[in-house]
C-alpha cells in the first residue's frame, strides 16, 4: 500500500471506462464530472484513493477522477469541490443535508421517502454504487425506523468498499448476503450512538474485510477501545494522514485496521 502524499488541486475530467470486476455480487442496471478540484491526480490505473474528510464522510476516488462522498453534510472544506455522487443517511444531522450543492449530479438518500426502502444501483463506469438498508432508532433513541439507514457499497478498481453508515443493528443473514464480500469497510466506532463496541466488532469480523477504517468516534477513548479490541485479530496501523491509496493487488496479506486522520479539502 502507498499513502497518497498530498492533495493536488487540478482540473481532471472523468472519462468513462470499463470497471474491473470486483468480488461483490451486484450488477448495475454515466455522467460527466464537475470537479473543479480533483483528488488523486496521478493515481495509478485500477487504484482507488480514500480520503477521510470528517466524522463519517469520506471521498472515494477512482483513477479516472470519478469521486463519491459518503454521508455528505454539505461541507467538504473550503475548496470548490463538486463530487459526482454523494450518499447520505439521516439518523443525525452530521450525516446528511437538506440542501446539497445543486451541481452534484447524483444525490443518493439512504432512507426511503415513501413506503418503499431506498434502492440504489448507480453505474458511473469506473464506479458502481449500491445500497443495502438496515433499520435504525429515531434521532433521540426512540422507536425503530424500518430501513432508515443504508450501507452503501462502492465497486471500483476491482475493490468492494463498504460504508456502514449509522448502523444500529446486527445485519441479518439476508443483509450480509446482499452486502457481499467487502475488501474495505468504514466502521462507526462510537460504542453507543450506533452499536455497542462488542456488537460492532462482531459485524466487522463477520464481514472478513482486508482493510477496516474506523470512523464516527467522539473521543480518543472510544477509538482506542475499538483498536484495542480489534488488535486481538487485526494488525492496527496508524497512518498519520487522511488518505490511503489502495488496489486489489496490494491489499494487506492479513486483516488490517488503518487509522486515518480526518482533514477537509482546504
Amino acid at each position: 500500500m502507498r499513502l497518497a502524499a498530498a492533495l493536488i488541486l487540478a482540473a481532471c475530467p472523468a472519462v468513462a471506462q470499463d470497471r474491473i470486476p470486483s468480488h461483490c455480487i451486484a450488477l448495475a442496471k454515466g455522467t460527466d464530472t464537475v470537479i473543479p478540484a480533483a483528488l488523486g491526480d496521478g493515481l495509478a490505473d485500477d487504484h482507488v484513493l480514500i480520503r477521510y474528510l470528517d466524522h463519517a464522510s469520506f471521498a472515494i476516488v477512482t483513477d479516472d477522477g470519478t469521486v463519491a462522498v459518503t454521508d455528505y453534510t454539505g461541507y467538504t472544506g473550503t475548496s470548490d469541490f463538486v463530487p459526482d455522487v454523494v450518499t447520505m443517511n439521516n439518523a443525525h444531522s452530521t450525516h446528511w443535508t437538506a440542501a446539497p450543492d445543486t451541481r452534484i449530479p447524483h444525490i443518493l438518500k439512504g432512507w426511503g421517502e415513501g413506503a418503499a426502502p431506498a434502492d440504489h444501483r448507480l453505474d458511473l463506469g469506473s464506479m458502481l454504487v449500491r445500497n443495502v438498508t438496515t433499520d435504525t432508532r429515531g434521532p433521540f433513541g426512540e422507536g425503530a425506523r424500518k430501513d432508515g439507514n443504508s450501507i452503501f457499497i462502492f465497486e471500483a478498481g476491482g475493490l468492494c468498499i463498504g460504508h456502514l453508515g449509522h448502523l444500529h443493528q446486527i445485519p441479518s443473514p439476508e443483509q450480509y448476503a446482499a452486502i457481499g464480500r467487502l475488501d474495505v469497510v468504514m466502521v462507526p466506532v462510537d460504542g453507543g450512538y450506533t452499536m455497542r463496541l462488542e456488537d460492532m466488532v462482531g459485524v466487522v469480523s463477520r464481514l472478513r474485510s482486508s482493510v477496516v477504517i474506523p470512523m464516527h468516534w467522539f473521543s480518543q477513548g472510544s477509538l482506542d477501545a475499538f483498536l484495542t479490541e480489534m488488535s486481538k485479530e487485526f494488525t492496527v496501523v496508524e497512518t498519520g494522514g487522511p488518505e490511503i491509496d489502495l488496489s486489489r493487488d496490494d491489499l494487506p496479506s492479513s486483516p488490517t485496521v488503518l487509522v486515518l486522520e480526518p482533514a477537509y479539502l482546504d
